[in-house]
């Protein structure tokens, strides 16, 4: 116990939860945190130049290393700044902590200079938050905000934090134990639930594996390949679940749902029994729920039971932690199963891949082709490269046609689509691995978004490539307009504005235009040398589409090739 102020038992609290690095932006009301921050040297804070880009780049931080993300601005449009990057890691269960100053407790609730109820705005998206009343509360309250946000399924936590709790002086007592009524995440799983599980799986003769981004965060993505290699059964992800399995494996098949490969949606249609792993059968993944594998027995797996159920029924339901399961059902299966013959199984599985495969090189138009530039940037990248993408047609591209071989280097906004996010997470992810090299797929659109983070690159040394898909248009709207609304191409012309090679030059860093796969090649191999962050321009057509694609309410057969 000794007595400190409110900011310093903060700042002491976060080295306790081993935070090495907190992105924020200042203000009034979380000044005094700020103060005790400058004399710390074990916390690094990064300024940021938008808050939104504080919360995604803790989301990318938290992607790209396993760990928490933090997070940290003041009151009112401080706090509301971080909102969408608060849902962000939401919707794809990113565990961050998200810390913002608040009015003097007197104050609250009286329309105060830059009073918002955060708490009130924030509840939906969060596992938790709390409102810190006294200084003595703050080092439970944030061993309790890194607990939730770790375990089960993750997610991001919120503390608001008073000015004057902050200047408040008290005995604080530190404790490593923690006790939180009412929130006991279920790791085990159902033995009875197992045994159902693998019965089904023994009897199955076209058995597909689905697996998400709960795969990842449950380190649990060996056990799901020697799971899949025991059955024969093909492995198609989710978008979140990009790199659960090396793609250049022969049972992988891709990413599954409306932009879904060939041979992940047509497999998964045919399948008589679909083991589903820590995903939650969005609607981006299963189209025409009323026709999704309409002939096979599900199996679904989940750390959250409010997922089970929740947009489809399975035949199996297992409430527990994904690695645990997969363990479980793969040591019943060693003791009970003999592994059978599926050539022609298999044999469609490479059929259906090399109809994907084939897209590739089918469009031999003119001008620089997004899935050949994909499959030229895999060429060049190390294995270890992370790949952040940006939301649209550029972020289609990266996940269908960018293989990806290892877990957490593919970090894409999936539930809430957030246009913008793809440039900080990758800063984010940056920081988290500096040995890897970091690249942003983005689009001309999302960049634009978030942008004045180049300023923070550039600043703070942290140099990352983005390539930018540059259309002129908002391109998946306009791909929309184009197939659905008779091409009423309504709001969505950029006009080519900014020039991208002179705005990167302007923060500082490095801008080049690439209107070919050769100069584009020549580009990246130079960026990946570089010690700055470097831009690469490269103009496609407006009239590019995202394919395969399922039509809004089809089923996942329903795929429009071209």
């Amino acid at each position: 116990m000794a007595r400190m102020s409110g900011a310093k038992a903060l700042i002491e609290a976060l080295k306790r939860e081993k935070v090495k690095v907190i992105f924020g932006i200042p203000g009034g009301a979380i000044l005094p945190v700020y103060d005790a921050l400058y004399a710390d040297s074990d916390i690094k804070h990064i300024l940021m130049r938008h808050e939104q880009c504080a919360a995604h780049a803790a989301d990318g931080y938290a992607r790209a290393s396993g760990q928490i993300g933090v997070c940290m601005s003041t009151s009112g449009p401080g706090a509301t700044n971080l909102v969408t990057g608060i849902a962000n890691a939401y919707m794809d269960s990113s565990p961050i902590v998200a810390i913002t100053g608040q009015v003097p407790r007197p104050l609250i609730g009286k329309d105060a200079f830059q009073e918002t109820d955060i708490i009130g705005i924030t509840t939906p998206i969060t596992k938790c938050n709390f409102q810190i009343r006294s200084a003595a509360e703050i080092p439970k309250t944030v061993k309790m905000a890194f607990y939730i946000a770790s375990t089960g399924r993750r997610g991001p936590v919120l503390i608001d934090l008073p000015r004057d709790v902050q200047t408040e002086e008290a005995e604080i007592y530190f404790d490593d134990k923690i006790e939180f009524r009412g929130y006991k995440p279920v790791y085990d799983p159902h033995p009875l639930q197992i045994e159902r599980a693998v019965e089904l799986l023994i009897q199955a003769e076209k058995p597909v594996i689905v697996a998400g981004g709960g795969v990842i965060a449950s380190n649990a993505c060996q056990e799901l390949v020697a799971l899949a290699e025991l059955l024969l059964a093909p492995v198609a992800t989710t978008l979140m679940g990009k790199g659960v399995i090396p793609e250049n494996h022969p049972l992988s098949v891709g990413m599954l749902g409306m932009h879904g490969t060939v041979a992940a949606n047509y497999l998964v249609q045919d399948a008589d029994v679909l083991l589903a792993v820590g995903m939650r059968f969005s609607d981006r993944s299963t189209g025409n729920i009323k026709t999704f594998c309409p002939n096979g027995k599900i199996i679904h797996i989940d750390i959250d039971s409010a997922e089970i159920g929740k947009n489809i029924k399975p035949h199996v339901p297992i409430a527990a932690d994904a690695k645990r399961s997969l363990q479980a059902i793969y040591s019943r299966l060693t003791e009970k199963f003999n592994r059978r013959e599926r050539s022609a199984w298999l044999s469609r599985v490479q059929e259906f891949k090399k109809m994907h495969e084939d897209l590739i090189k089918a469009d031999n138009g003119d001008g620089v082709k997004p899935p050949a530039l994909m499959a030229e940037m895999r060429k060049i990248l190390p294995n270890n490269a992370i790949i952040a993408t940006e939301v649209g047609q550029n972020q289609m591209w990266a996940a269908l046609y960018l293989r990806t071989y290892k877990p957490r280097t593919f970090i894409s906004s999936g539930g809430l689509g957030t246009m913008g996010f793809g440039f900080p997470a990758a800063l984010g992810a940056k920081v988290a691995c500096p040995d890897a090299p970091v690249v942003d797929v983005a689009g001309d659109g999302s960049f634009l978004m978030t942008e004045q983070d180049l300023a923070t690159s550039i600043a703070w040394n942290i140099p990352v490539i983005v390539v930018i898909l540059n259309n002129s248009v908002l391109g998946m709207v306009a791909q929309w307009q184009r197939l659905f609304y008779g091409r009423r191409y309504s709001a969505v012309e950029l006009k080519g504005i900014p020039d991208f090679v002179k705005l990167a030059e302007a923060y500082g860093a490095e801008g080049v235009r690439a209107q070919s796969i050769e100069e584009f090649r020549s580009a990246l191999k130079k960026a990946l040398n570089s010690d700055v962050t470097t831009v690469i321009d490269v103009p496609i057509s407006p009239e590019e589409n995202v394919f395969p694609m399922v039509p809004p309410g089809q089923d996942l057969k329903n795929l429009m090739l071209s």
